[in-house]
């Protein structure tokens, strides 16, 4: 029976799109804040800026009248008096080919170069704002204005400051904002799991419920179920109904089938032995031979109807140890050692006569043709999830001949025999690959590292 294709975890899809949809959308925020901080700082720098140069203004208007007033002793920051302060103010005269220049102590002789024609004049007082570089290489940020007074001349007003105020202010709200989108990431993620982790709850249960009818601890879904989910349990429960339905009918038809074929054969068994013509001798032959086939078949429908809704528990350890101890007795006179390595509270799910037969067949078989010793090794298999059926294997190895490849796929056909001298009706390994594939297991033969067969038995377990 082929398994369906596993597919990724359900939370993990949706815990991880949450994720990808939380992180996509707060990036784009934080760079959209971040831009439109930026401007704003810009823009409030530059309104700062522009007070300043309309007092310029002011005073080379009221210089042309009274030569008296100092141009910029009205702006009232002492960094433009301060040496290369970062704060600066430059008028540069342009009417009539005059250049007369104008600045803050804060420059000394240097002068502030010009915006490059990428800075637009905005708005109605046509002021253009824009970076340069000034002494020393510092970026600064500076808002230039021309005007022009008539007769007293045309002048190109600029004042500048420090950008480094602007990337500081922009880099602290930066700050700010990295670890107000970090923490609100991280609640995301925390709300995603949490949804995920509730609203998957009730297939959780679901699994539970499931895993219990399977472990035989009870015989339907049972509890409450969201609307969404509620179907799916009710087909389940009549899932399970109708087995258990079918399983029953299969019993009954099978002991009918028992009864009715029994009697004939048996009859038929006894005239042919009470005869010793050729005739008889053939008929006793055939007969034994349609008793173990039909004993065969009969016990496999059996256990199929068992296996279907297998709910008993069986102590691995018990059954293999106790197999051991009497298989090591009954070869005792050829001096046989029969080892068995159980691991504890393992349980087999499915019918003790089931593994008695399994594991007896297998060391009976190892038991005939080893030399001086058969060991027995029980091992679990882990499940890659809580949902998935777990398995464990038994190991019989024995110091015989052993097989080759071509044998050991020969005497796993049904009926087939490679020694006629070893006492057996041939059928013993296919009952036990045909039983365990009805548990959902299987049966594989290998070289054993003691030198002889290596059976490997896999059931499921709890």
């Amino acid at each position: 029976m082929a398994g369906a294709t596993r597919a990724p975890s359900l939370a993990r899809r949706l815990i991880l799109l949450a994720l990808a949809f939380a992180v996509v959308l707060l990036s784009i925020t934080g760079i959209v804040l971040a831009a439109v901080n930026r401007t704003a700082v810009e823009r409030a720098f530059d309104r700062r800026l522009g007070v300043y140069v309309k007092l310029l203004i002011a005073d080379i208007a009221g210089a042309v009248d009274d030569q008296q007033i100092v141009v910029g002793a009205n702006l009232g920051e002492p960094l433009f008096e301060l040496p290369q302060s970062g704060w600066y103010w430059q008028i540069v005269r342009t009417d009539a080919g005059r250049n007369e220049v104008r600045t803050s102590r804060s420059l000394f002789d240097v002068r502030l170069p010009a915006l490059g024609a990428e800075a637009l004049a905005d708005g109605p007082t046509r002021s253009r704002e824009g970076y340069v570089t000034g002494p020393n290489n510092v970026a600064l940020r500076a808002v230039e204005r021309t005007i022009e007074l008539g007769e007293d001349g045309d002048f190109q007003i600029m004042v500048a400051g420090p950008a480094d105020d602007i990337a500081a202010a922009v880099r602290e709200f930066n700050i700010t904002l990295i670890a107000a989108l970090v923490l609100l990431a991280a609640g995301m993620a925390i709300a995603a799991f949490l949804q995920v982790r509730v609203g998957l709850a009730p297939l959780q249960r679901l699994v539970g419920g499931l895993h219990s009818v399977r472990a035989g601890e009870s015989e339907h879904l049972e509890g409450n179920f969201p609307t969404e989910i509620a179907p799916l349990a009710r087909e389940v429960n009549a899932l399970i109904d109708t087995n258990r339905e079918i399983v029953e009918r299969s019993r009954t038809h099978v002991g009918n089938l028992a009864h009715a074929l029994k009697t004939p054969i048996s009859v038929i068994q006894n005239e042919a032995a009470g005869r010793d013509d050729q005739l008889a001798v053939k008929v006793a032959e055939q007969t034994r031979i349609m008793r173990d086939q039909v004993n065969h078949h009969l016990e496999r429908a059996r256990v199929a109807a068992r296996a279907r809704v297998a709910s008993t528990l069986v102590p691995v350890g018990e059954v293999v140890e106790g197999l051991a101890r009497t298989m090591e007795k009954i070869h005792r006179g050829r001096g046989l050692s029969v080892s068995a390595q159980v691991p504890p509270g393992l349980m087999f799910r499915g019918e003790r006569n089931d593994l008695e037969e399994m594991v007896g067949n297998l060391v009976d078989n190892a038991c005939k043709w080893a030399d001086e010793r058969v060991v027995i090794v029980v091992e679990r298999e882990a499940a890659e999830t809580s949902a998935d059926r777990t398995y464990f294997t038994i190991a019989i190895e024995d110091d015989g001949p052993g097989l080759t490849a071509d044998e050991r796929e020969a005497v796993g056909r049904r009926g087939k025999r490679l020694d006629e001298t070893k006492p057996g009706s041939g059928l013993g390994l296919s009952i036990v690959s045909e039983l365990a594939g009805l548990y959902g297991g299987g049966l594989s033969l290998g070289e054993a590292g003691i030198g002889g067969l290596r059976s490997t038995l896999r059931l499921p377990s709890v």
